[in-house]
């Protein structure tokens, strides 16, 4: 398993995440618990959640924590605040007041049975709230030792960039790490986002990078995702006949270097500027093993170069 630092940190992470969206929504406890060990096992060793993941209540960060719970030391947890875990909304009103931030913290270390969080991330911005009053709160948690870094997501490259400035101007400590949605297919943060990430030195953490189970290659065109699984619930957000264009181009040239599609976008994403770890789902032991095989390898330059040439069209 290789292994990355985030932004400025020591913090050290394997170049796969388990995410934990599906634990306790699309995967019952004991599988959920299953796959985390798996995680661990095979050198995955931080899992990503959040109070609205798992049927939302807090469900996923009560399952990690009994998953973990004899090897704490060992394990990288991130979580996050600024959505509402009892109704599942994206976004809060006030969700990054030190008022929220306070209890939130509090709410999620007692799910996670834990004194501390590894990486404590911002959701969704709040764009009421002034950043200082946020950095501020975080600044005098990691001072407390109930977080030991922090990052955000779903931010604009301005907010990216108000952050970095708000925290060097005020002497708080900065945000290491960013998650956005990137894909081998989905390259919309390479414009804006990828190059102020670099200049603020804050590593990017992708969430779907297999679009939802799409870039795994169990799914052909005109056919309907099983149901039960993310992607025939999400279908309009990912499923397009662009797309399988481009999924059926790069299985041609992915059978010419002896790779699938899974083994493609894994790794192409793994390799881009500033990622630092990958965020990946999975509802088994099998699933999550075949996921760490799958981004245990590196493209070659010529490789990348042959992908950029088929999804770009440069």
């Amino acid at each position: 398993m290789k292994y990355n630092l985030l932004g400025n940190s020591d913090l050290k992470v394997p170049v796969i995440t388990l995410g934990a969206l599906n634990f306790g929504s699309f995967c019952d406890e004991e599988t959920s618990i299953n796959t985390i060990r798996a995680a661990i096992d095979n050198g995955a060793n931080c899992i990503d959640t959040a109070p609205t993941y798992g049927g939302m209540r807090g469900n996923s960060e009560e399952i990690t924590a009994k998953a973990i719970k004899n090897d704490r030391d060992k394990i990288i947890i991130a979580t996050k605040f600024g959505t509402d875990p009892s109704t599942g909304r994206s976004s809060i009103q006030g969700g990054g007041t030190k008022e929220y931030i306070v209890k939130a913290v509090e709410d999620s270390l007692k799910r996670l049975e834990t004194d501390y969080i590894d990486l404590y991330q911002m959701h969704f911005p709040d764009n009421e709230t002034p950043i200082d009053e946020t950095l501020e709160a975080l600044d005098e948690l990691i001072k407390s030792g109930k977080i030991r870094y922090i990052g955000s997501s779903s931010f604009a490259s301005w907010q990216i960039s108000e952050a970095g400035w708000t925290a060097l101007t005020q002497e708080f400590k900065q945000f290491i790490s960013m998650q956005n949605r990137y894909s081998i297919l989905n390259r919309d943060m390479e414009e804006e986002i990828v190059p102020v990430c670099a200049k603020h030195n804050v590593s990017i953490l992708p969430f779907f990078p297999l679009e939802s189970g799409l870039l795994t290659g169990k799914f052909k065109r005109n056919e309907e995702p099983p149901k039960g699984t993310r992607l025939a619930l999400w279908r309009g957000a990912f499923v397009s006949d662009s797309k399988f264009d481009v999924i059926e181009k790069l299985e041609v040239f992915g059978k010419t270097i002896n790779r699938n599609i899974l083994e493609l976008s894994l790794a192409w994403v793994a390799q881009q500027k500033q990622v630092g770890s990958v965020l990946v789902g999975a509802t088994s032991p099998e699933q999550i093993k075949q996921n760490i095989d799958a981004i245990s390898w590196e493209m070659t330059e010529s490789e990348l170069e042959e992908v950029n040439t088929i999804v770009l069209g440069n």
